[in-house]
């Protein structure tokens, strides 16, 4: 079976470094599902405004030539324990193909385009279908959640300068704040190295000391 995208995300993440590591988790960050040429149809968005989230498979294109494994390192346990690939939503599957649950914010008709907040897409990800999400059969608020029942993410305090509010929007530091309190860095990290994250158009550099994210400045890419 051949698939071909019908869409790009657009997104302030232009990394893998630091996009939310589930759909949700930062709810805020705002982003953009953009027809290519030939899906590019309003008509196939009509009725779409009547729903508050859809699903999105979509494609993880900075993995594609990686080297794939029966086991993974969540990060949720740390990179220290290996679990089944198929217990996981780990990006480094067999057939590169993600899941995710968006809230709808827009559909523009005119575009067209959908807008979506709490996406956990890199900017330029291709997207291979949309598909509304259904309350009454895609939610299972009693299901049980493996390693997510035992291990809950831990956010940290985050100091950021206040000249940062004349670089981005209330709205865009609010993502920012909730991202790095997440701690982007990889499994094995160390203490007080300055690291850099790309976010909307700017290289975010930071570092971490005692559980405290702190913003040392930034620089437009």
């Amino acid at each position: 079976m051949n698939i071909e995208p019908i869409a790009f995300f657009r997104s302030p993440f232009t990394s893998k470094f630091g996009i939310p590591r589930q759909s949700g988790i930062v709810g805020e960050v705002r982003g953009r599902i953009e027809f290519v040429e030939g899906y590019a149809n309003a008509e196939a968005l009509r009725g779409l405004e009547e729903y508050d989230y859809v699903w999105l498979i979509w494609g993880f294109s900075e993995n594609v030539g990686a080297e794939k494994h029966p086991t993974v390192r969540p990060p949720l346990l740390g990179g220290n324990e290996r679990i089944g690939v198929w217990a996981t939503r780990s990006p480094f599957r067999p057939n590169n193909l993600g899941l995710s649950s968006v809230r709808i914010a827009k559909v523009d008709l005119g575009g067209p385009c959908i807008e979506v907040l709490g996406a956990d897409l890199m900017d330029g990800t291709p997207i291979y279908d949309v598909k509304p999400y259904l309350a009454y059969v895609d939610s299972h608020p009693e299901a049980r959640g493996g390693i997510t029942d035992r291990h809950a993410w831990k956010r940290l305090e985050v100091v950021m300068p206040e000249a940062l509010q004349d670089v981005f929007a209330e709205d865009e530091l609010r993502v920012l704040e909730q991202t790095l309190a997440l701690d982007p860095r990889p499994h094995y990290h160390d203490d007080d190295r300055q690291y850099g994250m790309p976010f909307g158009g700017y290289d975010i550099r930071f570092h971490v000391t005692a559980g405290v994210v702190t913003v040392d400045g930034w620089v437009k890419l």
